[in-house]
């Protein structure tokens, strides 16, 4: 990719964002600004939008290319009033028109396809969603996303096969809500990692951490009665769960099953290799936890190093054959692919050493150079987008020799190959705590550090609304009160416009 500085000159500043990230499919930007006169050292992309007889028309001019590209706008009328609902559908078709205008323009000046085409958003099931319920099939709603924003035909078949497990599975209703615990340690911090988040080190955080999180969680079971909504998915993530010793482990998750009891689905992450132990294990099989997830990243132990995983492929291989001796058969593993320093060869080595133990679903992600990861202050550079895309079709394949189909799915920016990351499992091990928060149709009520609880309201197209608790360990245990409050004044608030 070649390396740009741009001015955006346009007069929807508010859409900048937007199509900076456009911008980033066939570039490297090194910089970018919006000003109404060209910057010292930048090209201009100049941009023209207006409005006239219910049509939208969007215009774009780079390198001494031009794309004009029209869309029909909604009419107030349809919207019987409501004047915010018509705000938001205008908004939606102004911004993809300006997306779409640029892309095309892009495209045929670099002569690039991506293979998710114009698009950019974290969730592209959305758009199948959308289109089922305007009346089309599952099969014209992938031949719309293919169109409309130029998805190659592998991903939107990849989108149809998601939407279609999602619909074999129990759907959320507002008067249930998923939990999600958050235990911020890790033995050490892996070089993708951009989850806040402490090393356990002496662990001397790790015992007034627990106590203020099971007074948090004691909250959170009064608050879920008192909103009258029922227990649907719990998870325990972090971090790493399974970092805490194995007392402590036990107290979190006797606490955790007496609180929050009644879920169709409870998943723990067990998490890296050299945390898991036989008494962890025998703790969640005693207390009916049915899923946990046992994360390699890799099978490489060279690899394992460079990332700061200081665990090998052997303890892997250990820990999933304790599960398995122990009677877990939802046991879920989580790779990576473009890991620094790693080929083709390397990620098939990888598939080989997952085929061979037959985990019950695999998650397959694709490095992603996040902010305030360590790969980003080193300077690590993407692997090729080629090569990027051959590891993610040897997951899917992987994936397929093992019976497993994809579920969910979701993308990230500063990904590898502007590819994505998706989650396999067998027929009924698929987790509906993952769909639901990668999708955002559950409510979510989470506790710990990080966590960031969700109402989702059945009116405005399902409108969102967020209580984050602070990422701070020692912030959060002096503030844990207000944590609480905070989840109290989203829950219990009425719901407006009924």
């Amino acid at each position: 990719m070649d390396t740009i500085a741009v001015t955006l000159i346009t007069p929807l500043e508010g859409f900048a964002n937007e199509l900076c990230d456009v911008l980033k499919l066939f570039f490297i930007v090194e910089g970018f600004a919006v000003s109404p006169r060209a910057e010292e050292n930048a090209e201009v992309l100049l941009h023209t939008y207006e409005e006239k007889d219910n049509r939208a028309v969007c215009t774009f001019a780079f390198r001494g290319q031009t794309q004009r590209r029209e869309a029909a706008l909604p009419l107030p009328q349809s919207f019987e009033g409501d004047s915010e609902k018509y705000q938001v559908a205008h908004k939606r078709i102004s911004k993809r028109l300006c997306k779409v205008t640029l892309y095309e323009l892009l495209k045929h000046l670099t002569g690039t396809r991506p293979p998710w085409g114009s698009l950019t958003g974290i969730r592209p099931t959305r758009l199948i969603y959308e289109r089922l319920e305007a009346g089309l099939s599952l099969e014209q709603a992938q031949r719309y996303v293919e169109q409309e924003f130029d998805v190659s035909p592998e991903k939107s078949d990849l989108l149809r096969r998601i939407v279609l497990q999602q619909q074999q599975l129990p759907a959320p209703c507002t008067e249930e809500a998923d939990v999600y615990v958050s235990i911020p340690f890790c033995r050490t911090r892996c070089a993708y990692c951009s989850f806040p988040g402490e090393a356990v080190g002496k662990g001397k955080l790790v015992p007034p951490y627990l106590q203020a999180l099971l007074w948090e969680m004691q909250e959170g079971a009064k608050l879920l009665d008192k909103s009258g909504r029922r227990l649907r998915a719990l998870y325990v993530g972090g971090g790493t769960p399974s970092a805490l010793d194995e007392e402590q482990f036990d107290l979190l998750m006797e606490q955790t099953m007496r609180l929050f009891p009644g879920a169709c689905e409870y998943t723990v992450e067990a998490g890296r290799p050299d945390t898991i132990t036989r008494g962890k294990l025998q703790t969640l099989r005693r207390l009916g936890v049915g899923r946990i997830s046992i994360n390699p990243q890799t099978m490489n132990d060279e690899t394992l190093r460079a990332i700061g995983r200081d665990h090998t492929a052997r303890q892997t291989e250990e820990a999933f054959a304790l599960a398995r001796e122990l009677g877990f058969d939802d046991i879920n593993m989580d790779v990576i692919a473009g890991l620094p320093g790693e080929n083709t060869s390397h990620f098939a080595h990888t598939m080989e050493r997952i085929l061979e133990l037959r985990p019950d679903s695999l998650t397959v992600h694709t490095l992603a150079i996040k902010r305030s990861s360590r790969l980003n202050l080193e300077k690590y550079p993407l692997p090729d987008a080629a090569i990027a895309a051959g590891m993610v079709r040897l997951g899917e394949q992987t994936a397929q020799a093992l019976g497993l189909e994809p579920y969910y799915l979701y993308r990230q920016k500063y990904m590898a190959g502007q590819q994505q990351n998706v989650g396999y499992a067998r027929p009924g091990k698929a987790c509906l705590y993952n769909i639901d928060i990668m999708e955002e149709t559950a409510s979510i009520l989470a506790m710990g550090a990080g966590a960031i609880s969700k109402r989702v309201f059945p009116d405005r197209e399902l409108r969102i609304q967020r209580a984050p608790n602070v990422t701070n360990v020692c912030v959060y245990i002096d503030r844990v009160q207000e944590m609480a409050r905070r989840k109290e004044k989203l829950f219990l608030q009425e719901e407006e416009h009924q």
